[in-house]
């Protein structure tokens, strides 16, 4: 295992942010990016993927990171989408490295080791704080050599921690806490979506992650960039940004329901985006927040680097009750909102790269932590 080393401290910055690899808001030029997520000033920890920009994301992280002390910030990598071998497929993206058209299991040990020496060059780093298995599909979840083939890298000293990072979308609850099940001992992480208008259905895992010791990255905690406050109804968004993708009306619904928060965010002398943040942060196993920095167009908006500075103010000691944290929860429930991806019994058919049955296995699963999925995981008519 690689020596020294920091873990994910209680609030990041990803390469995801300024919209370069993922359509949100304006995209920066890349020096202006790059400052952006340099770790310091109250942020020292950074998130990328491999798969961003088919390794530019990385290469943006080396950038950031050049002339640090590497004892002075986090670095989470993450791979999983295999874009050196695998073809795009359009809005999908790259396949799974474990898609059986690639390589069958024998061969996922050598991808590993090379996805992650590469990655690791990209950021000009020896090794990872965290390593997380990127947007896994099934086998992802419960195949012992992909596990396997993790642990090794971890033993070669290329990564301190692993972990598991489902998604992109909501969903995959089921096999998230069957994954801690099988292979907990070797999961120290693991990152889910959570903020306080999206409790569900990420709040359904929490139990497990910290029953197996799990501790938990929670990103969109911005929801859509809704709680930086500077997203209104109209709201202009460029070309091609993620957002469109959503639910007409999201954002006049999202902010009827977070008006009543803004009295408990006064209470604390919190902004709405700190008062997301917090709320994550007083769940049980979760240790670190990422929201998106979004810059949104137009000549009078918010600059990102206010955001970071936002973000860098958010307290590292809770700060909320129980009560409150009850109440925007109640406030902000989406229960039923969305159709799920990953074991879903609104399901039907042959599986899909991310979205299957719930399996007798997985019902068992579900059954061990009180989860009902016809209740629990299926939309709302």
């Amino acid at each position: 295992m690689a020596p020294g080393g920091r873990d994910p401290g209680h609030v990041a910055l990803g390469t995801w942010s300024g919209g370069r690899f993922m359509h949100f808001g304006a995209p920066l030029e890349e020096e202006r990016l790059a400052a952006l997520l340099r770790p310091g000033e109250g942020i020292d920890t950074l998130l990328t993927a491999d798969a961003y920009g088919a390794g530019d994301g990385d290469r943006l992280a080396g950038r950031a990171v050049a002339g640090l002390e590497r004892d002075a910030f986090c670095l989470v990598g993450a791979i999983g989408h295999d874009f050196y071998e695998g073809e795009r497929e359009g809005a999908k993206g790259f396949p799974r490295f474990t898609d059986p058209r690639l390589r069958g299991e024998g061969a996922y040990g050598d991808y590993v080791r090379a996805a992650v020496e590469r990655s690791l060059e990209r950021c000009g780093v020896e090794a990872f704080d965290v390593l997380l298995l990127h947007n896994p599909d099934a086998r992802g979840y419960r195949s012992e050599a992909v596990w396997e083939a993790l642990s090794a890298v971890r033993e070669e000293g290329l990564t301190r921690r692993l972990g598991v990072a489902p998604g992109p979308a909501n969903g995959f609850t089921l096999d998230l806490i069957g994954c801690f099940e099988r292979f907990g001992a070797l999961i120290d992480w693991t990152m889910v979506i959570l903020n306080p208008l999206e409790p569900w259905p990420g709040e359904l895992c929490l139990a497990a992650a910290a029953r197996h010791d799990v501790s938990v990255i929670t990103r969109v905690v911005d929801y859509g960039g809704l709680l930086w406050d500077d997203v209104r109804p109209g709201h202009h968004f460029a070309q091609r940004d993620h957002r469109l993708f959503r639910a007409q009306g999201w954002i006049e619904a999202g902010l009827e329901r977070v008006e009543p928060m803004r009295a408990i965010a006064a209470r604390h002398d919190l902004t709405l985006l700190q008062l997301a943040c917090a709320w994550n942060l007083a769940h049980p196993a979760v240790r670190c927040t990422v929201p998106t920095l979004i810059q949104e167009p137009g000549e009078d908006a918010r600059t990102v680097e206010a955001k970071r500075a936002e973000l860098a103010g958010v307290p590292a000691q809770a700060v909320l009750s129980e009560d409150e944290v009850t109440e925007i929860r109640r406030l902000g429930d989406n229960t039923g909102s969305m159709l799920l991806k990953g074991a879903t019994p609104d399901h039907e058919g042959d599986a899909l790269a991310d979205r299957w049955t719930v399996s007798e296995e997985l019902a068992a699963v579900a059954t061990r932590w009180g989860i009902d999925p016809d209740r629990d995981l299926r939309r709302a008519a």
